[in-house]
């Protein structure tokens, strides 16, 4: 991978039975300042998928080389949508979602 390079990342985790429409409803309403944090630390294009039989969410982005992987999980911001999130997703005691990094087998630009 060159330096410059822009990362795909993609993740899955895991929604409680029943909150379909809620978490969908939750990401219609994002906060702005979440939707700002997000884009200056450098993740863009991010998509969240449902599997439905499963509820497995899936999630893509593209991350800029420069992307910190520390500054979000700290960041007073997102720990408050977490917590505003923990109670239909699976999450770990801190509210953080438990993430299960996926590996690209293939990509097609």
């Amino acid at each position: 991978m060159k330096k410059n390079q822009t990362i795909r990342n993609a993740f899955k985790m895991q929604l409680k039975p029943g909150f379909e429409v809620e978490y969908k409803k939750r990401h219609d309403e994002i906060w702005p300042e979440l939707q700002l944090l997000l884009s200056e630390a450098g993740i863009q294009d991010y998509s969240i998928f449902l599997d439905e039989e499963s509820l497995t969410l899936f999630a893509v982005q593209k991350i800029s080389p420069n992307f910190d992987e520390k500054l979000l999980p700290n960041h007073p911001v997102v720990k408050k949508w977490w917590s505003y999130m923990a109670d239909i997703m699976e999450t770990y005691p801190n509210n953080s979602p438990v993430t299960v990094p996926l590996k690209e087998v293939f990509h097609l630009d």
